[in-house]
């Protein structure tokens, strides 16, 4: 990745609790995923007024497994939601000072929630896009092994999303989903970060990530 003049902050999963947020100030933005409870439109409307009116200079987020609305409106009516000097990124991805940053919603199939892909060949038809130059990645869900662990202690994460990791190696590989193992880890060339800001309980426990 390119000199990294700009001060990144890093949330996941508001769940509707985004004006709860105690943000540090930086020049971007980034939501992993869950900005609703169920996806329903009058949530993620309050969500796009909350997000649109911070103080950074680019905002991006993605969807995640409870923001249905995302999943079940058509592409170009979701173009027209997004507020001006917003970015969401679906299977996509946007430049900013350099620096390549790609963005996808799905994570592993789990009870139908939005997004969901079964483990194989159909979720990584989806790794398979993320180019090779990406330099952030954003994915709402985790790889495999990595800040991916239940209360329960079982590991959830993405095989096929690893392997993909591995091979792009990104600078960032930002998430969420999984609450209970927030927090950073560095493996490699990549620092990966679970910036879930609520805990399994769904309270605000978490601090934004600034990277």
């Amino acid at each position: 990745m390119k000199d990294q003049p700009l001060k990144i902050v890093a949330i996941s999963d508001t769940h509707g609790q985004h004006r709860s947020l105690n943000l540090t100030k930086g020049d971007i933005i980034i939501h992993a995923g869950d900005v609703s409870k169920s996806g329903r439109p009058e949530e993620v409307q309050d969500f796009l007024d909350w997000f649109s009116k911070l103080k950074f200079l680019h905002k991006i987020f993605i969807a995640g497994n409870h923001d249905f609305l995302f999943e079940n409106v058509r592409p170009d009516l979701i173009s027209k939601m997004i507020p001006e000097g917003v970015t969401y990124l679906n299977d996509s991805g946007v430049e900013i000072a350099g620096m390549k940053i790609w963005g996808s919603p799905v994570t592993p199939w789990f009870n139908n929630w939005a997004f969901n892909r079964d483990r194989g060949s159909e979720i990584k038809n989806h790794w398979d896009l993320i180019p090779n130059d990406t330099d952030i990645l954003i994915t709402h869900g985790p790889p495999f092994g990595i800040l991916d662990e239940t209360v329960y202690g079982k590991r959830t994460g993405c095989e096929e999303l690893l392997t993909r990791v591995y091979q792009v190696k990104p600078t960032y590989h930002v998430f969420g989903h999984i609450h209970e193992d927030y927090g950073q880890l560095v493996k490699g060339e990549t620092t990966f970060v679970n910036a879930s800001v609520l805990d399994d309980w769904y309270d605000m426990k978490n601090k934004p990530i600034n990277l």
